[in-house]
């Protein structure tokens, strides 16, 4: 099927699912988590597939992270559709309504973007993330995953099509783009008689490349490149911790620790937080002093501060004072997630004030920036613009508004 076909498919059918109310869409929801269960054995067999083959092409550890799915993951989706069914619709929500010096009455009514294209690479899991937000919010999903997770995408979206099957909704509703030639990306974002929004979702190359070529709007969820400073006053073994946390609990994904700033008032202590991050296997990169104080780390390059590793490697630099660590943070940060560790609360009010990122966080794992920990359910992503939403990407952020206005025969003088 051609880009032109995809896309007229899915605006035919997009009253469809937007006229559904809040209870048909959650019976919906509800029959996708049970084929979730059903279809375990035949979801992790086809990501079987995606791994060996994967494997075979020399995939690093992290990206095969990425794309493995396992039955806690399946547990995952599972519970993440049963915790958007718990949220408030958004279309539902009560419309403002005033009258006009005119008599009409004014009723400014939440509606779905209609028509979103997701444009995805290796984890599977956002075929039913974006899918079930996409329902919720009553929009048709066309969805673009990477060629490496295609079997188990494929896997996943005949669950979701059973599902509206079941309940006599078009499947076109969901539609998972087969075609993993990248010059069918390239059509389908410049179909904007058909298509309502773009998101992208992967590494920075994939987001830039749809942010400068699309002629549809662009909702843009950048890459991760996050900072921790752990200023003079911070408590010690708290930062440990904190450092562990974000960089090793999970490294491929875009809200993991990729740049730890130390204040130099803790050279002396640094092999304490260096140290059992080595042992967790994260490779250091530290600057000039950073590798005086800790033979093993490699030297950090100009690269280095501004690349994205989503995987066990981690640069690492000694700031004299925190203006110098906002400074880099503002140079190479992706105005994702940045957090300071700190008990002078000047310091982090500054902080707060003067770095710019979409989740600024003070004491506390940048790991938390994500739809479930904000209370939002499933994301369909983090979006670092600052037009329309801004950090992680709930039911809200995939609905608009539209005025409807209501008169009995006024005409303007």
């Amino acid at each position: 099927m051609d880009a032109v076909e995809i896309a007229r498919r899915a605006q035919q059918v997009r009253s469809a699912i937007a006229r559904c109310t809040s209870e048909e869409k959650n019976a919906v929801l509800l029959s996708v988590a049970e084929l979730l269960d059903a279809q375990r054995e035949r979801i992790l067999a086809a990501n079987a597939c995606d791994l060996e083959a994967a494997a075979q092409s020399s995939a690093k550890p992290a990206f095969l992270d990425r794309l493995r799915v396992t039955q806690e993951r399946i547990d995952g989706m599972i519970a993440g559709v049963r915790q958007v069914v718990s949220l408030p619709d958004p279309c539902a929500r009560t419309p403002q309504a005033h009258v006009l010096a005119s008599g009409i009455t004014c009723v400014r009514q939440p509606v779905p973007f209609g028509v979103i294209l997701m444009i995805y690479e290796s984890r599977p899991n956002v075929t039913v993330d974006a899918a079930v937000l996409g329902i919720k919010s009553g929009n048709v999903m066309i969805l673009r995953g990477g060629k490496e997770s295609l079997a188990t995408n494929r896997a996943l979206r005949d669950c979701l099509t059973a599902a509206l099957e079941k309940h006599q909704l078009p499947v076109d509703i969901v539609q998972l783009v087969e075609d993993t030639d990248r010059q069918r990306v390239q059509e389908l974002i410049r179909l904007r008689r058909y298509i309502d929004l773009v998101i992208p979702r992967g590494s920075a190359a994939l987001i830039r490349t749809i942010v400068e070529n699309s002629t549809v709007p662009v909702i843009e969820t950048g890459s991760g490149i996050c900072h921790m400073y752990i200023d003079s006053s911070a408590v010690w073994e708290t930062a440990i911790a904190l450092a562990l946390n974000a960089k090793v609990q999970r490294p491929s994904v875009c809200n993991a620790m990729e740049t730890l700033l130390v204040h130099a008032s803790w050279q002396p202590k640094i092999d304490e937080i260096l140290q059992p991050l080595a042992d967790a296997g994260v490779e250091i990169r530290g600057d000039e002093k950073i590798c005086r104080c800790f033979p093993a780390a490699r030297p950090a390059t100009e690269e280095d501060w501004a690349t994205e590793y989503n995987d066990l490697i981690l640069s690492v630099a000694f700031v004299p004072d925190e203006e110098t660590a906002i400074a880099h943070i503002q140079q190479y940060g992706t105005r994702h997630s940045e957090c300071i560790v700190a008990t002078d609360r000047q310091a982090v009010e500054r902080f707060m004030q003067d770095v710019d990122a979409a989740v600024i966080y003070a004491n506390a794992s940048m790991r938390f920036t994500d739809g479930f920990e904000f209370g939002l359910g499933a994301e369909i992503g983090i979006s670092t613009q600052k037009m329309h939403v801004r950090g992680p990407m709930g039911l809200e952020a995939l609905t608009t508004y539209e005025y409807r206005m209501f008169g009995d025969g006024q005409i303007r003088s």
